[in-house]
């Protein structure tokens, strides 16, 4: 069985409910995963935008939220879970919005994608402080034993 993630609050390239971005709670909707390989030590999450700041002309990939050290024995996320912090032994990284936890989308224009990144990894990495995505990216290096994502869009209603 191979890695995957879902939500009940979306379905993969569906859009993601008004109350998990900025127009709304700005709170992370629940996620769940299966398939972990069985020598999974973590988990890794980061969910970023591909698409900013116009999926016209895109020129960066704006991070939403990084998250590493997941126990292995942790199967999800509840809704929320990226405001009241991470579960237990897991660590934050920093969004682009510079602070750690979830930031919810707030595209400027369009519709854009969300993709929720989940990385199985054969070790629990070393405390890396609040790394940014490209920092966890380089400490994952050779670690990452599956992966899986979910994507989800959205476009502001009131631009």
């Amino acid at each position: 069985m191979a890695l995957a993630i879902t939500s009940p609050a979306f379905t993969n390239n569906g859009p993601i409910d008004a109350r998990y971005t900025c127009e709304g709670a700005d709170t992370s909707p629940e996620l769940q995963w299966t398939g972990a390989p069985p020598n999974t030590k973590s988990f890794a999450l980061i969910v970023d935008d591909p698409d900013a700041p116009d999926p016209k002309a895109p020129k960066m990939t704006w991070v939403h939220w990084v998250v590493y050290n997941i126990p292995a024995d942790v199967d999800g996320f509840p809704e929320g879970s990226g405001k009241q912090g991470s579960p237990r032994g897991a660590k934050d990284g920093a969004n682009d919005w510079k602070r750690a936890g979830y930031g919810g989308p707030c595209p400027p224009i369009g519709t854009h994608r969300y993709f929720f990144k989940l990385y199985a990894l054969d070790t629990l990495l070393p405390d890396l402080g609040r790394p940014t995505k490209a920092q966890l990216l380089d400490a994952m290096k050779g670690h990452v034993i599956a992966e899986a994502q979910l994507i989800g869009t959205y476009k502001k209603k009131n631009p």
